[in-house]
């Protein structure tokens, strides 16, 4: 599958089942890119994790955030904001409470781009918005 075949299958918005395609697809995506950069599709890493991202649900923090760390194309190709779903108060502090290495990772990564102003009149509308103009067809 690719990011057209998906867009198609999935929309922007899944839900159900077929949000755990989407992550079984983006774990998929992000094992093989995580063994070798260019094994995984990065776009198609990226609208499964816009796909999560519009269904805003807080286990799916770790999931991106693990595809955004995949490979350093991954990293580019992922936006930070993705992780934020659930907004980015909401988004904090369920990192702040998962006592991982990987959710201090991602903490700290929200917190440097927060403090660059890469979060800036953030909302989840406005950046779900943004991916719809995106993906338009």
């Amino acid at each position: 599958m690719d990011e057209d075949d998906s867009l198609r299958q999935y929309g922007l918005h899944p839900v159900g089942a077929n949000l755990d395609e989407v992550r079984a697809l983006l774990t998929v995506q992000t094992r093989l890119e995580g063994r070798a950069q260019g094994d995984g599709d990065t776009a198609l890493m990226k609208l499964c994790c816009v796909q999560l991202f519009n269904a805003g649900t807080l286990e799916d923090i770790l999931l991106i955030w693990q595809a955004k760390s995949a490979s350093m194309d991954a990293h580019c190709s992922i936006d930070v904001q993705l992780l934020c779903g659930s907004g980015l108060a909401t988004t904090k502090a369920y990192l702040s409470s998962q006592h991982l290495p990987e959710a201090e990772a991602a903490l700290q990564q929200l917190l440097r781009c927060e403090a660059a102003d890469d979060f800036e009149d953030f909302s989840v509308e406005s950046r779900s918005a943004l991916y719809a103009a995106y993906y338009a067809p």
